[in-house]
């Protein structure tokens, strides 16, 4: 049979592997940081009310400017945004992808500082743009003078801000995104996928005056809408008519559109659980810290933690009892998503026997 190596690949591409994390088709996922409540049945109703009154136009390509989505993200977010501020795609990674198509390249760097979500180098790569992981300081924070400093060094095209930070739960003050503004000539993204789970400022507040900052979100995470696949952004209008330059033609289906729309109308009903998530986060970080296992302060749906002699063996012990966290880079390290509160109590009933089983 045909293999990779058979095929004329780019050579930068060569030895490379697909992004992917471990689905698990029965049992508990904690490992890829969904919303485990679901959509709820009201709103799931007027999203199929929403996309039947589509399914008679299917045959027509949908708004190329999917006007009426981008008003009710407008209005969502706030900050008296308009429009002309907003762009959505399939997903915050094809957000992220089309801003290194417009303003990465050849010959251009793309900075970010990790550890950090692993879909940046992919992105960059994909896109011909140079990048680069910076480490994170001390309890992988980022403080302005350390941003600024690291920029001056590299002068790059794109940096890459996770606030809060995945896969570490860390958040950013905003005076960090100030601060990384002003030192670069470059496009500055703030990954905002996590936002919602934060009580810190978004950096929406400081997009007046400033044409070369970039907000991204996402509607995977809190508004438990992953399988819709819809990403947005707020940012100068001339940043949204760049995308429409790299865009491809109606990159958003009718029906993605109709779903993505009742969802943002529903926006209260869909972040109802938001506070809960964040209950739970807090509980399961107490009793984590009980078993002697160091738990990195977070303000997302997710919790680093550390602390583990043996983390695949403690993965591997879960997974064969039906749950599935996830693997991380960081040394003695495991990163879980906080589940229903069924979901944890079952995390937690695991856990303790998967640290004694190493012994």
């Amino acid at each position: 049979m045909t293999s990779l190596d058979d095929l004329p690949l780019r050579a930068d591409l060569r030895g490379s592997e697909p992004y992917g994390a471990p689905q698990l088709l029965d049992g508990i996922q904690l490992n890829v940081n969904e919303n485990s409540y679901g959509v709820p049945e009201s709103v799931q109703r007027r999203i199929s009310s929403e996309i039947e009154k589509t399914l008679s136009n299917l045959h027509r390509y949908p708004d190329r400017e999917f006007i009426e989505l981008r008003e009710l993200l407008a209005g969502f977010l706030g900050y008296d945004l308009e429009l002309a501020q907003i762009w959505a795609a399939n997903g915050s990674n094809e957000i992220l992808q089309q801003l290194h198509q417009a303003f990465g390249g050849p010959g251009r760097l793309a900075i970010s500082f990790g550890p950090t979500y692993s879909m940046y180098p992919v992105i960059a790569k994909g896109t011909l743009t140079d990048y680069k992981e910076l480490p994170r300081e001390e309890g992988f924070t980022l403080s302005a003078s350390y941003v600024v400093e690291q920029i001056k060094a590299n002068n790059p095209s794109i940096v890459i801000l996770c606030n809060p930070n995945n896969p570490t739960g860390t958040a950013i003050e905003l005076d960090v995104v100030e601060a990384a503004y002003e030192a670069t000539e470059g496009i500055l993204i703030v990954d905002e996928a996590y936002a919602e789970f934060s009580d810190s400022e978004s950096a929406i507040s400081l997009l007046h005056n400033r044409p070369r900052l970039v907000i991204s979100r996402t509607m995977s995470k809190a508004f438990a809408f992953a399988g819709v696949r819809l990403g947005y952004m707020a940012a100068d209008p001339a940043v949204i008519d760049a995308m429409r330059l790299v865009r491809l033609p109606y990159h958003l289906s009718s029906l993605t559109q109709a779903a993505a729309r009742a969802a943002v109308r529903e926006s209260e009903t869909m972040l109802s659980n938001v506070r809960e998530i964040s209950v739970q986060r807090e509980r399961v970080a107490e009793e984590l810290k009980k078993l002697d296992l160091v738990v990195y302060p977070s303000k997302s749906n997710f919790l680093l933690v550390g602390g583990f002699s043996n983390p695949r063996a403690v993965f591997d012990y879960l997974l064969s009892n039906g749950l599935i966290v996830r693997k991380t880079t960081i040394d003695s390290a495991l990163r879980i998503t906080i589940g229903t509160e069924e979901e944890n109590n079952r995390l937690l009933e695991l856990m303790p026997s998967a640290i004694t089983s190493l012994d």
